[in-house]
């Protein structure tokens, strides 16, 4: 049927789409991505923590030692500095994550549609469906999904690291310490990368859900290929008016001619030679109805007539209308319009006349 969607989306509908709004996003890519940027550089913003930390502590007793409010002030703006300028490279790193995760899937196009107001939104049957429907199964689906796999990955990442945390009861206290940090940033790395995958399985459900939303029927892809194209039978039409614009133009200038040169019936080439304006040039030419036209008109404005059936198809197969002719036919052009010449200066030019036969 033609009413069937059963057509791949088009790159105007997909343009189209786009421009609403409609397209393949999971909001887990980005979360699970800037969990997984933060697990990298938590270690070197933990080292930069302390530092600063320390450095403010030194800079606290030197205060305490000699209170001083400008002192004080000036201590709490560089501690706030170097507060955020610590903190400042996480941030940027987890906005520049969420910033690529949405330009990956397209996101990054504002769509104006989604702020207008829109009375279907409203609609409670619309809200149901989406509550009951394919996509709220998919999403209760991806919930039990994500929670069953982070669930085993991070059980399988406790049960491996538990034995040696236990027997690390005896170690010293910063190796302890560093020991349990290595664990917790393993479990977020390991949890991330775990979230990544879900987060990529997600899209390619929601890619392919949209691709199903946009598919097309057959008449559809026709129709919008007739807009794109154009509607045949107008451009035809529009192809016949031009082309009947140009033979009125074509006769117009005819009269303009100093010659026309025929086949004796087939085929029909009018020329006209200005001295100033270079080699002679066709101003109208044509075969059959259009090369009948041409005489008719010829004989009516008196416009002498030579028939040259060799010259006559050469000029039709080698000029454009409106073309010089080419130096090759220069010579034979030049006996016919001397001919036409010497037959004006007799009085009886009009007419259809033979060429002149050449001499040696």
């Amino acid at each position: 049927m033609s009413g069937e969607k059963t057509e791949k989306p088009t790159e105007k509908k997909k343009r189209e789409a786009r421009k609403e709004g409609q397209i393949a996003r999971t909001p887990d890519l980005g979360s699970w991505g800037g969990l997984l940027v933060a697990s990298m550089l938590l270690p070197m913003l933990v080292r930069n923590i302390m530092d600063t930390t320390e450095k403010l502590f030194v800079q606290c007793t030197a205060v305490i030692s000699d209170p001083d409010p400008g002192k004080a002030m000036k201590l709490l703006v560089t501690g706030l500095t170097d507060g955020a300028m610590t903190v400042a490279p996480l941030a940027f790193a987890m906005m520049a994550t969420a910033i690529i995760a949405a330009a990956a899937q397209g996101a990054l196009r504002p769509s104006s549609k989604l702020l207008k107001p829109d009375v279907k939104r409203l609609n409670p049957f619309t809200g149901i469906k989406k509550t009951f429907g394919p996509q709220a199964l998919w999403e209760a689906v991806k919930v039990t999904a994500k929670t069953a796999v982070l669930g085993t990955v991070l059980y399988l990442q406790l049960r491996t690291m538990l034995p040696g945390l236990v027997t690390a009861a005896s170690m010293p206290l910063p190796a302890l310490l560093k020991l349990i940090a290595d664990a917790i940033l393993a479990l977020f790395r390991t949890a991330a990368a775990a979230g990544l995958v879900i987060a990529v399985a997600d899209y390619a459900m929601s890619r392919r859900r949209t691709n199903k939303q946009l598919k097309m029927s057959k008449h559809e892809v026709k129709q919008e290929h007739k807009q794109q194209e154009g509607d045949p039978l107008l451009k035809g039409a529009i192809r016949s008016r031009q082309m009947a614009m140009s033979r009125q133009r074509m006769m117009s200038d005819l009269a303009k001619a100093d010659v026309v040169l025929v086949n004796p019936t087939h085929v029909a080439v009018a020329l006209r030679y200005d001295p100033s304006k270079g080699a002679p040039r066709v101003v109208a030419k044509g075969a059959g109805a259009i090369a009948a036209r041409i005489r008719e008109v010829a004989a009516e404005k008196r416009i002498p007539m030579v028939q040259d059936v060799p010259l006559a198809r050469a000029l039709y197969k080698a000029c454009d209308l409106g073309s010089e002719i080419p130096p090759e036919l220069y010579s034979a052009v030049a006996r016919v319009l001397a001919f036409v010449m010497t037959l004006k200066t007799r009085g009886s030019a009009a007419g259809l006349h033979r060429a002149p036969a050449l001499t040696n």
